[in-house]
């Protein structure tokens, strides 16, 4: 029996044979894609090609990719782990052609290495084909399905609707039918009982897709028409996990040897065995899937947080953490102990996985620990919410406090339920999902964007001038209008550009395009598909004319200063720390830098001293830029050049030098070190386990940040007389207002035992009840009032009801205190002051027996005094 990894390599070196070129997995986190946050499909990477923004360096690519999936076609992240085949991350086999063969090869070939190399019994196979659509005037694939009836019979070649066999990259864009490969995997006693065709794409869970051959020919444009692709594309696709089931003989992708390591581990770890208890294995096969995609997204470069792609991850985090909570026991971190068995698993095929593992345990760790925090704030609240439903006879709570809980504490609503059963409760389902639908109807109008197609003017791609100039002729190549919040805006291609933009963490340029006709505004730069698409507020009235193209070089300057000391920085962080720190993520514009960095511990003030003298005494140097483009990565590596986890590199790259630091890069720098300035840190922080933050300033910011200083030096020795040793004075002044203060407290103390004592004389019973009032119009502090009250009760600990009016702050106040008793025997302070605070024009409240409440109207005080006793009905 083959071994996953055997399978991996087999698929790799048949499409070898075949002439593909085969490429490494790109990080299944995309980093310039604003359509995407994960790779979940292994044609993501190749995107620019598909979309004819790049020229393809090789005709045939084959590859195994890490990909992630939290929604799309069958796969709801709340549905995983509850079957047998589906998951978030997956790897995924594939092979391409770009404008080479098409559907003949790609369906022979996915033949020959089924049948022939891997021994798969034909007659368990079938296929779908696209059967048409007739409101896009499109015919059934009679072509695949004449490829296929040369290897199988006509039963099992299938029509497939276009859900499923029409593939598409989005709203618009390159798209085509597609030809799914199914594998029926069912006892022969089944398979007589009803035939596999009747089962194809009605998610029986051993009637599953493996392979999707999907043929791009057609372009989407935004009006819903299509148009013929120039180069026709092959992009497939087949699911690792569910081929290496198949052919291990196995019903379940997680009965195989990619889950079954993990499984066992999470099954010791809870003192059970898998494939007992059927809750218990959901539980298993949801952290055992959930641990590779957080493993993966960290290795890849994307911490958990509470926006965007790092709230996927952490949301996937928190539901592997919930099953071990709720079904296995486990209310300690757990799921980084699962790292050793992943990286035995998989750090052959994926190392970095090894290499990373001492961040990844910790921050996985820390968000366990968090989590299980939230969980046990979640269930105290919850049982508040309980109590207070069953004080009112009800035996459901409401929707809206179910959301709350699920949207503000991160409490999952199924965990809620199951507490709530466990008490013979249940929430108003249908009004927690209008609160739901709610809150993503709002997301969505907040996302909402209308793209236009685009309008070409010429064909052509886009060359990049930016390293050697700021302004260079040019002339629009297309054009298209977008529509986002009510705005309109235009992105512009260009056929050359010096406009930098965003990537790497540096922000985007800015500038000017020039014709002789006018002067547009270009507000930002992005790159989209490896495209860099210039953004204007309006579209040139003469859009085919040539022009010059401005870049804003105070902004660029600006920029380049804070990307190459983000540079220097980096090198004086590993030499004052350590070798082991590596950069976790960065932000260059032009006010500031921003650098994230892997290290287990807060930097002190000693080291951040260090790191910006060794910064500055580089920037004093002089250092000239080196800068070596498009050179091939094995002599960029020879240099010594730093890559980072989670990019993914051409075989051609550019490398920044600046003396000892030498770092792979794109972005724009300073010809030489000087031009920085100076650089000072400003801040420095925790961002997740394991990953620190400095920011810092350079050059004119620097100079202001000091000037800032100095003016508040300056003001803080005017307030103290200039005195020379200002430090000294300052301490002085506090040490005798700290004295002055328990002065003042130790006064206080007595004067609020005297004005208790003149109370206890003047008590006064009515129907059996201790009343003691105090209404008083010369100022008395809130905190004064409240402990005399405490002290009362301390001394009269039944019958006493303590009604106080005072002014505070110049503002009236109520305070009520009543004893235990009374508050047994129906009174409420707080539902008696807010009442009579409308006396004083305000409103209050608090607990059963202490509450106050806040006014404006003084001379209500008396008159409020007097309702408090009369609703206490005394």
């Amino acid at each position: 029996m083959l071994t996953a990894n055997e399978i991996r390599n087999s698929f790799k070196s048949f499409f070898e044979s075949k002439g593909h070129q085969i490429v490494p997995s790109a990080p299944m986190v995309i980093k310039d894609d604003p359509t995407l946050m994960f790779t979940n499909a292994g044609m993501n990477q190749f995107k620019d090609i598909i979309l004819g923004n790049q020229p393809a360096k090789y005709k045939r690519v084959a590859d195994s990719q890490k990909c992630l999936r939290v929604s799309g076609k069958h796969n709801d992240l709340e549905e995983v782990g509850h079957d047998t085949y589906h998951h978030t991350m997956f790897e995924m086999l594939g092979n391409w052609s770009f404008g080479d063969y098409f559907k003949k090869e790609a369906i022979d070939w996915a033949w020959e290495y089924l049948v022939e190399v891997l021994k798969i019994d034909p007659k368990n196979l079938y296929a779908t084909v696209f059967e048409g659509s007739p409101e896009e005037r499109l015919e059934r694939d009679n072509e695949a399905a004449s490829f296929w009836e040369q290897y199988l019979p006509k039963d099992h070649i299938l029509n497939g609707n276009k859900h499923d066999n029409f593939w598409e990259m989005g709203d618009t864009g390159p798209c085509g039918p597609c030809s799914e490969i199914h594998i029926d995997s069912r006892p022969e006693e089944e398979k007589a009982k009803v035939p596999g065709h009747q089962l194809v794409n009605k998610d029986h869970p051993q009637v599953i897709e493996i392979w999707n051959l999907v043929f791009m020919q057609f372009n989407r444009k935004a009006d819903g028409s299509l148009e013929g692709l120039p180069a026709k594309v092959i992009d497939t696709g087949m699911g690792f996990e569910r081929l290496v089931r198949t052919l291990q003989g196995k019903t379940s992708n997680y009965d195989t040897d990619v889950f079954q390591p993990i499984l066992k581990a999470i099954a010791q770890m809870a003192g059970t065995a898998y494939g007992k208890d059927e809750r218990l294995d959901i539980a298993m096969r949801v952290i055992a899937d959930h641990i590779r995609t957080i493993a993966f997204s960290i290795t890849d470069g994307q911490l958990p947080s509470n926006a965007k792609a790092g709230y996927v991850i952490r949301r996937i985090l928190r539901r592997a953490v919930r099953y071990g909570y709720t079904f296995l026991g486990q209310r300690q971190a757990f799921m980084y102990k699962l790292l050793p068995v992943l990286i035995e698993n998989m750090g052959e095929a994926y190392p970095e996985l090894d290499a990373q593992k001492e961040l990844i345990s910790k921050v996985i760790k820390e968000e366990e620990d968090s989590f299980l925090r939230t969980l046990e704030t979640g269930i105290r609240l919850l049982d508040k919410t309980m109590g207070d439903a069953k004080a009112a006879g009800k035996t459901e709570i409401s929707g809206k406090d179910a959301f709350t809980l699920y949207d503000t504490f991160g409490f999952p609503l199924d965990l809620t339920e199951l507490i709530l059963r466990e008490n013979n409760m249940t929430a108003d389902i249908r009004e927690f999902d209008a609160e739901m639908q709610q809150q993503k109807q709002r997301a969505r109008n907040a996302a909402a964007i209308e793209t236009g197609d685009w309008i070409t003017l010429k064909e052509g791609t886009t060359e990049f001038v930016g390293y050697d100039y700021t302004e260079y002729e040019t002339s629009i190549l297309r054009y298209r209008q977008v529509k986002q919040k009510n705005q309109t805006l235009y992105q512009i291609v260009l056929d050359y550009t010096p406009f930098y933009a965003e990537s790497g963490g540096q922000v985007g340029d800015t500038g000017v395009l020039v014709s002789e006709f006018e002067t547009i505004e270009v507000v930002d730069t992005k790159k989209e598909n490896n495209l860099p698409i210039h953004i204007t507020k309006k579209l040139p009235e003469h859009p085919e004319a040539p022009m010059m193209a401005c870049v804003n070089t105070d902004k660029r300057a600006a920029c380049a200063a804070n990307h190459s000391a983000t540079h220097l920085l980096d090198a004086a962080l590993r030499e004052v720390l350590g070798e082991h720190v590596e950069q976790k993520g960065s932000l260059v514009t032009p006010d500031s830098l921003r650098f994230d960095f892997s290290h287990f511990q807060k930097v002190t003030d000693e080291e951040i001293r260090q790191v910006e003298h060794l910064v500055n005494a580089k920037i004093r140097a002089n250092i000239p830029l080196t800068e070596y483009r498009n050179i091939p990565i094995e002599e960029a590596k020879e240099l010594g050049a730093i890559a980072l986890f989670g990019e993914k590199y051409g075989d051609h790259v550019r490398v920044i030098r600046f003396g000892s630091s030498v770092e792979f890069c794109g972005g724009i720098h300073v010809a030489a070190t000087g031009h920085i300035g100076m650089l000072k840190v400003v801040s420095e922080s925790s961002v997740a386990a394991g990953v620190r933050r400095v920011e810092a300033y350079t050059g004119a910011r620097v100079e202001e940040m000091m000037d800032t200083i100095e003016d508040t030096m300056r003001d803080l020795k005017a307030l103290f007389n200039n005195a020379p040793d200002l430090a000294g004075t300052i301490r002085k002044y506090i040490e005798e207002n700290a004295g002055l203060k328990k002065q003042m407290e130790d006064f206080m103390k007595e004067k609020e035992a005297q004005v208790k004592e003149r109370l206890l004389k003047n008590v006064q019973e009515i129907n059996g009840i201790k009343v003691i009032k105090l209404c008083a119009l010369a100022p008395i502090p809130a905190e004064s009032i409240k402990n005399i009250a405490f002290q009362l009760r301390g001394e009269i600990t039944e019958n006493l009801c303590f009604v106080a009016g005072t002014v505070n702050e110049g503002k009236p106040m109520l305070t009520v205190m009543l004893s235990d008793n009374l508050v047994a025997g129906g009174l409420k302070a707080g539902n008696l002051v807010k009442e009579a605070a409308k006396l004083i024009q305000g409103g209050g409240g608090g607990q059963p027996h202490f509450a106050t409440a806040g006014g404006k109207n003084a001379d209500g005080l008396n008159a409020a005094v007097e309702k408090v006793l009369e609703l206490a009905g005394l």
